[in-house]
């Protein structure tokens, strides 16, 4: 039953709802007048000093937020691009910075490739590194050779871009599939190329690489010869990965944001400690298998799908961000992992729930907070954390190039503000399960859940009302019957007014129209009579002046299937029947002309 079965869904749909403690967000500008900021840095010796990476070669320095004369590193003359995906992408400090002073920058260079560089800081001034001291990291060249960068195609797309250092003390890099559409080399399966990998080094010390590879790295025997920095296999573009590694709770799980080609954004979960993995492109976008190109097969198996996908409908390009472990936001979303997109300037977080035995992730709902927030934003381009675990992210203006558009903004609780109603409420019926969806409010706070409201009489909750995480849900098993739903959008602030009504029928077609109607004038007195079917409940004789048009409508009560009323004024009457029932009303009888003398 349609009535048993709504508080057995309730129940179901709880589970995945969102704490109701959730509290309204909003975005604070903390800073301006950058040109395409990708990164926010907190320095881990110098106290109170922050750097914002900008695209464009510029390492802007502040401290205390006051902004420094001079750039923490400059960059703009080496690199390429800076208003593509080239430019200057990623900088991180390793575990020893108070001791080595280095620091490690991301770019690409004139060329086009990928270099990692090493650099130290100036001895007289920590806030500016000494340019000097720049040491290019050493990959193979594919010959068996070694040479400055890693060789990325003549596309300039595709190039990953950041570098973090992980919880076991290495060095993580995501390196792009090099370029172009449906990575046209195959390279993030193709075991001798970086390409389109996740790499994992050890940069501690001074080996004549920069680098050596940690013995524990994933050993893909069955690939020989598979180059030993590669941490995993088939990622396409991942913009912006993390650990969460900071704070009570934390996993030290891996955590990528990877760059869709034209279906899918993907997220991918991978526990701490655990390499080898194969994210599965250009076989797999997301969980979708990847049909327009041939398919070669995976450079070794199963494919890891990701913890969680968005399609294009919602946005075009993911910027990875963290788990946040702060406390500024309250318990609510503390484990929540907050992500972006760039093309559409959205913001979402996603809960989390970790299998203790295995480490795994399921997610348990996104909410979107872009509207609460004051978005869209232009390009959402980066997230960042600081040492207590509170986030911030990055934008710029991606169309228009981006000078002295980009901003960085802290996550911050907002006053509330209760949520404007749903739009868009339309249902799909398809034998008896109902499937039944809507728009989020455009109005007022973002929603954090909806309430749908259900009944067999309109405007009533007989049936009952279901909560709902997500702006839509499926009913199975309906039985025949008319029912009016109307949805509500709720956070913590408040519950909004409905939504307008929809009507549904399941398996209960309306009726037909009246089979037979036929019409007379005996002076001024007017007779009309029509068929009534099994199932009706009302019959509606609908009278216009011109054809096709009403001016007055009767309703008749069934059984009655006759009328007549004397007194009729002259004239020339149009005049049909409707047949009402439970499921609907029916198209119209024939049209009877009755001319009254």
């Amino acid at each position: 039953m349609f009535v048993r079965s709504l508080p057995l869904l309730a129940a179901i749909l709880l589970a995945a709802l969102p704490s109701s403690a959730h509290a309204q967000l909003r975005a604070r500008l903390l800073a301006g007048g950058f040109d395409r900021p990708v990164g926010v840095i907190v320095d881990p010796v110098v106290p109170g000093a922050v750097y914002v990476l900008d695209q464009v070669g510029y390492v802007r320095a502040f401290l205390n937020g006051v902004p420094q004369p001079a750039p923490f590193l400059d960059l703009h003359t080496v690199i390429s691009g800076g208003y593509s995906e080239e430019g200057l992408l990623g900088l991180a400090f390793p575990p020893d910075a108070a001791t080595s002073g280095r620091v490690f920058v991301y770019f690409t260079n004139q060329a086009g490739n990928i270099v990692v560089s090493r650099f130290t800081r100036s001895s007289g001034n920590p806030l500016v590194v000494n340019a000097a001291s720049r040491f290019d990291l050493q990959w193979p060249d594919g010959s068996g050779g070694r040479q400055g960068f890693i060789s990325h195609p003549v596309n300039g797309n595709h190039n990953g871009g950041h570098l973090a250092f992980g919880p076991d003390g290495f060095l993580y890099l995501g390196i792009g599939d090099g370029g172009a559409g449906d990575d046209p080399l195959n390279n993030a399966q193709t075991p001798g190329t970086l390409l389109g990998k996740m790499l994992r080094i050890d940069v501690s010390g001074s080996p004549a690489n920069g680098y050596t590879v940690p013995a524990t790295n994933p050993m893909f025997s069955t690939m020989t010869p598979a180059l030993p920095e590669i941490w995993a296999f088939g990622v396409r573009n991942p913009w912006r990965y993390s650990f969460d590694d900071l704070g009570a709770g934390a996993t030290n799980a891996l955590i990528i944001g990877d760059v869709g080609q034209g279906d899918r954004e993907e997220i991918d979960y991978e526990p701490a400690n655990q390499g080898g993995r194969n994210y599965g492109w250009r076989q797999f976008e997301g969980t979708l298998d990847n049909n327009r190109v041939t398919q070669l097969g995976l450079a070794y198996g199963p494919h890891k799908p990701p913890v969680f996908e968005y399609s294009h409908a919602l946005g075009q390009a993911i910027t990875g961000g963290y788990v946040n472990r702060g406390a500024r936001l309250g318990a609510a979303y503390v484990g929540r992992y907050f992500y972006g997109d760039c093309v559409q300037g959205k913001i979402w977080s996603l809960g989390l729930t970790i299998d203790p035995m295995s480490g795994e992730a399921t997610p348990t709902g996104s909410v979107e907070h872009t509207t609460e927030m004051g978005g869209p934003f232009n390009c959402v381009s980066s997230f960042a954390r600081d040492p207590g675990g509170d986030l911030y992210f990055t934008t710029f203006d991606y169309l228009n190039g981006g000078p002295g558009t980009g901003r960085v903004y802290s996550i911050e609780l907002g006053t509330a503000v209760a949520p404007g109603p749903p739009t868009g409420l339309t249902a799909n019926v398809a034998g008896d399960t109902v499937s039944i969806s809507w728009t989020p409010p455009a109005t007022g706070g973002a929603a954090t859940g909806y309430l749908l409201d259900a009944s067999t009489v309109s405007g009533s909750t007989n049936i009952g009302t279901v909560p709902t995480a997500a702006p839509g849900l499926s009913v199975p098993a309906v039985p025949p019957g008319q029912y009016f739903v109307r949805v509500r959008a709720t956070n913590p602030a408040g519950t909004s007014a409905p939504s307008s009504e929809l009507t549904i029928n399941v398996n209960c077609p309306a009726p037909a129209p009246p089979a037979t109607f036929t019409g007379s004038v005996a002076g001024s007195t007017v007779s009309m009579n029509w068929s009534v079917a099994a199932g009706v409940t009302t019959t509606v004789i609908d009278a216009g002046y011109a054809p096709g048009t009403t001016f007055l409508s009767i309703p008749i009560a069934a059984p009655t299937a006759g009328v007549q009323y004397p007194g009729i004024p002259a004239g020339t009457y149009y005049v049909r029947t409707r047949a009402l029932g439970a499921c609907g009303t029916s198209a119209p009888s024939v049209e009877r002309v009755l001319v009254v003398q």
